[in-house]
């Protein structure tokens, strides 16, 4: 690629963008939310047409009007944000619009479609039925369907942006030996990933950009973590967990004996004023189901829940926001944004009562109400009446942060609040829910990251099978601890 260029409103996207890649080689795309990865790749594989600039493949100039074209060319990419179709099986996703027919006919072959569907799965050793409605499927498990069906293609070169967001330790150990496969076929893969212990393990080379500019190119073996996220960011990032010490207040949460089977069973804890409580666990352990029970999104079997040393019955979400509650889902797409309509409107979904009269919506209200917030969150947006749908990943996560405090809670739930977006951003996000707790709010925050549990918590919950197995206080655990208690050794609470 040579010469990219690419504006959007009147502002430059992508500026003069070189990129190279060669046979059988890991080329890591690394830059901050909002520096031009995803619209460089989107180019690439035919999503978006460039303003300017040319794209070789193989030696020869290539016109990409749409992904068909790329495809065509053997050319797939892996989003970040997730497309499958809930409501056809993971046989029919795989293979759409590729379906085996009988000979001379229009109708498809479904015992051959689920042959080679079972051949896939069992490769990946991915545990569904090729007859599953791919609706019921986890978000893990619908990030490696999407990677099993971009492989499936026999691709001369793939894209992988943000492919390990949603996937277990097992589960990205798997993805690893097939990246190592692929390459030793010589098949070159470029990998999007804010996790820098993922580009160290497995890139080759790695491209920086910054603000739509093309910063440089190192060969992975010229460059440490430190001087990789200063090319992304312009400067050193000497705290990337900025905890303060906060003041322990009165209990604001109390849950007792919370149970929905087969997900958890007797969950008992306390969050109180100016304490962030992580929840740490491996995939599948009730994390994200404990949290959706308690902002009323499922209705638990048995328990009890208390706010303020009240006992409250929450049966619906507006329930929870009367309460005092505010929940950042770690879907951002499907549950945290309606991604059609503008940053304005996504900003004040759960705060309309604060900026009505009656029925009636006040525009000069709703417009206050943003102002005040855009002063305590960075968002690189042109207006605010631009989609939501156009910012990039960090960008929209910013925004449902921005939805949820303009309700002032007392309660925030954070479930995997920094997935997908890079160190710059987890910084301000970082700082932010330290501001948070420092202000006293009771914040509870669900993790996969360990490093990130471990820096940002007073108190850690360790969840297993739907239990809690494990309670530890700031500094006085390890990863290696964490993640034995998770599974089953160690300590028990």
């Amino acid at each position: 690629m040579t010469g990219i260029m690419k504006s959007y409103y009147g502002v430059k996207a992508l500026h003069d963008i070189s990129l190279d890649i060669h046979h059988g080689e890991v080329h890591a795309l690394m830059g901050e939310n909002g520096a031009g990865k995803s619209t460089l790749m989107k180019i690439l594989s035919g999503l978006v047409e460039p303003d300017e600039g040319e794209i070789y493949f193989e030696g020869r100039t290539v016109q990409l009007d749409n992904p068909q074209a790329a495809l065509r060319l053997g050319i797939a990419m892996i989003h970040q944000e997730l497309n499958p179709i809930p409501e056809m099986t993971v046989a029919e996703n795989i293979f759409l619009g590729r379906e085996p027919h009988y000979p001379g006919t229009p109708f498809v072959n479904k015992r051959k479609l689920e042959e080679q569907t079972r051949e896939l799965l069992a490769e990946f050793r991915f545990d569904a039925e090729p007859d599953t409605k791919v609706g019921r499927l986890s978000i893990a498990q619908k990030q490696m369907l999407e990677i099993i069906k971009a492989i499936s293609y026999k691709a001369k070169l793939i894209i992988m942006d943000e492919p390990t967001s949603a996937l277990s330790d097992s589960e990205v150990k798997t993805l690893f030996q097939t990246i190592e496969q692929l390459r030793s076929q010589g098949v070159p893969i470029i990998y999007i990933s804010h996790r820098m212990e993922e580009i160290f393990a497995i890139a080759n080379r790695v491209t920086v950009l910054r603000d739509g500019q093309l910063i440089g190119a190192r060969h992975i073996s010229e460059i440490d973590s430190d001087g990789l996220i200063t090319m992304m960011v312009g400067r050193p990032l000497d705290a990337i967990y900025p905890k303060e010490e906060a003041a322990i207040g009165k209990t604001v949460l109390e849950v007792r004996k919370l149970t929905r089977r087969p997900y958890f069973e007797n969950v008992s804890f306390q969050v109180r004023e100016g304490e962030i409580v992580g929840f740490s666990g491996l995939m599948g352990a009730g994390r994200s189901e404990v949290m959706c029970a308690l902002f009323g999104i499922d209705r638990p079997d048995s328990g009890e829940v208390l706010i303020d040393g009240m006992p409250v019955k929450i049966g619906h979400p507006a329930e929870a926001i009367r309460h005092g509650m505010a929940f950042v889902t770690e879907d951002r797409k499907d549950m945290g944004l309606v991604l059609g309509l503008s940053i304005r409107e996504n900003m004040t979904l759960a705060s309309l009562s604060q900026a009505s009269n009656g029925p009636f919506v006040s525009r000069v209200a709703e417009d206050k109400l943003c102002d005040d917030m855009k002063a305590n969150i960075r968002i690189k947006m042109n207006k605010m009446e631009q989609e939501v749908q156009t910012l990039s990943g960090g960008n929209q996560q910013k925004i449902v942060l921005a939805k949820w405090l303009m309700t002032s809670p007392k309660l925030l739930i954070l479930d995997e609040p920094t997935r997908g977006i890079d160190v710059g951003a987890k910084a301000e996000i970082y700082k932010m829910i330290s501001r948070l707790a420092q202000e006293g709010m009771a914040i509870l925050m669900v993790s996969s990251e360990l490093p990130e549990v471990m820096g940002m918590s007073d108190r850690i919950l360790v969840m297993g099978e739907g239990e809690i197995r494990g309670e530890f206080a700031r500094g006085e655990m390890t990863q290696e601890q964490l993640l034995e208690c998770a599974m089953g050794g160690g300590r028990i609470a």
